[in-house]
């Protein structure tokens, strides 16, 4: 292409362009248009791996985004001024011949630069692929750590007595049975603070009844659920003196266990896990303090 270019600005420097010689550079100036169409196409192409780096890459690799999309608009620019070129080329087509040889050394000077940034940015994206696949890895490993701690969530969750309302209120008055019921669901929707104010409020009403020990220990439930670890032994602890002949007592013997693990007290942890095997063989909380105490070290 710069080679016709070179033959026509021959032809100019002897004269003015002739028709067929203005139709000729018309024609190379389309194919300077073909590949400004091509260079745009690339550029929507970064612009649309930018987009996905923007959204997935980690906040360590900002530096590096930022540096790709000024990279990006830099080379946009570049375009832009390569388009303002090949229009004042075909204006100054229509001016004396001795101004040809200047566009033609502006143009073609554009065009080298953009071809050497180019290149510059062709290799320099080579050498982030390798930053992207380890962020990728990254990225794999994160999954695989959320996977497992899913895993651990399913796990404690079924530590968790499952629904027991049919069982509990058989036998007690409407009034009892609806406040707890309300407190119940009001749990089960996640919705801890207000689940704790309606069991708090079923024990001021109903101190001593057979739902009381198990309003109580779901109210230990809720601190539970909220990772204040200290408060749910605290209130784990009033269902078990306060209601001594209550069925809640494995289950909240084997939540404080859960509790002090957590709190990195594996003593007390320990102890509490063997409690519950010794005093309730048969329970369900039983067999799930032995898989327990297997995993502590």
């Amino acid at each position: 292409m710069k080679a016709w270019i070179a033959f026509l600005i021959g032809l100019l420097l002897f004269g003015c362009a002739s028709p067929r010689d203005v139709q000729i550079l018309d024609r190379e100036i389309d194919k300077l248009h073909s590949k400004m169409n091509i260079l745009q196409k690339e550029n929507d192409s970064i612009k649309s791996e930018m987009a996905i780096l923007k959204r997935d890459l980690s906040s360590e690799n900002q530096k590096f985004k930022a540096d790709l999309l000024l990279r990006f608009e830099t080379l946009q620019t570049e375009t832009r001024t390569l388009s303002t070129g090949v229009e004042e080329y075909k204006e100054y087509l229509k001016r004396p011949s001795k101004e040809v040889d200047r566009v033609k050394a502006d143009v073609e000077g554009r065009l080298k630069f953009i071809e050497e940034r180019g290149k510059i940015f062709e290799e320099k994206n080579r050498g982030h692929e390798g930053k992207i696949k380890e962020l990728e890895d990254t990225l794999k490993g994160m999954e695989g750590k959320i996977s497992a701690v899913a895993s651990k969530q399913v796990e404690q969750e079924k530590l968790i007595p499952t629904k027991e309302i049919p069982a509990e209120l058989k036998g007690v008055s409407a009034g009892m049975g609806d406040l707890y019921k309300e407190a119940y669901e009001i749990f089960h929707r996640g919705e801890l603070e207000g689940a704790r104010r309606k069991f708090e409020a079923f024990l001021k009403q109903y101190p001593n009844t057979e739902l009381s020990d198990n309003a109580q220990f779901w109210i230990g439930e809720t601190y539970y659920l909220k990772k204040d670890f200290e408060r749910a032994i605290l209130e784990y602890e009033k269902a078990i003196v306060k209601y001594p002949e209550g069925d809640k007592i494995p289950a909240a013997l084997l939540k404080q266990a859960l509790a002090f693990l957590e709190l990195g007290d594996k003593t007390n942890a320990r102890n509490l896990l063997k409690r519950v095997v010794e005093k309730y063989p048969h329970s369900e909380q039983a067999d799930l303090a032995k898989k327990k105490l297997e995993t502590i070290k």
